[in-house]
């Protein structure tokens, strides 16, 4: 059954590529909002990716990330690392991650958004390459990432793992 689920996860990243190659390409941080049942949008976390090699039963990536609060106000940075066991095959140079961040009510403190994200990815990547992302965690519920986020890629790679994403807040 997980075997299927990679496949049709694997073929649907694939189709996606094709229609928005150019844009995984030039790395524009781009995204659908969720409706409104998530809660308020209070701003957008965008995270580069640095470059690495899948070792077929995994691999790991550090992440820079700023969170930009909705409305204007300071930036919030946070560092991390994205680690991935399951089939990920091949090289990519850069990357690029972007989640739309909610609250119960609209506010943001500094920090915030610190903690452990887990759930699948699936990534498809000839030269420019996208991903998709279902992850769930963060801190205690009470913020929470978009729960399916894009990935926009350089290299030549091929993924379907279970996925862990941790961030810290810098500084």
């Amino acid at each position: 059954m997980t075997k299927k689920i990679a496949v049709v996860l694997a073929t649907a990243v694939l189709a996606q590529s094709f229609a928005t190659s150019l844009a995984a390409a030039d790395l524009n941080h781009t995204y659908v909002a969720p409706d409104s049942s998530d809660g308020v949008r209070i701003g957008v976390l965008a995270c580069n990716i640095g470059g690495g090699i899948g070792y077929l039963i995994g691999s790991a990536k550090t992440l820079e990330c700023v969170f930009t609060p909705a409305g204007g106000g300071t930036p919030d940075y946070y560092s991390g690392a994205v680690r991935k066991l399951g089939v990920d095959v091949g090289f990519t140079t850069r990357g690029g991650l972007v989640w739309a961040v909610f609250a119960p009510t609209a506010g943001y403190h500094r920090g915030s958004l610190g903690g452990l994200y887990q759930g699948i990815t699936a990534e498809a990547t000839l030269a420019g390459g996208v991903g998709a992302n279902i992850l769930i965690g963060g801190t205690a519920g009470s913020i929470h990432l978009q729960t399916i986020s894009v990935t926009g890629q350089l290299g030549l790679n091929v993924a379907a793992t279970g996925t862990s994403v941790t961030l810290t807040p810098a500084g």
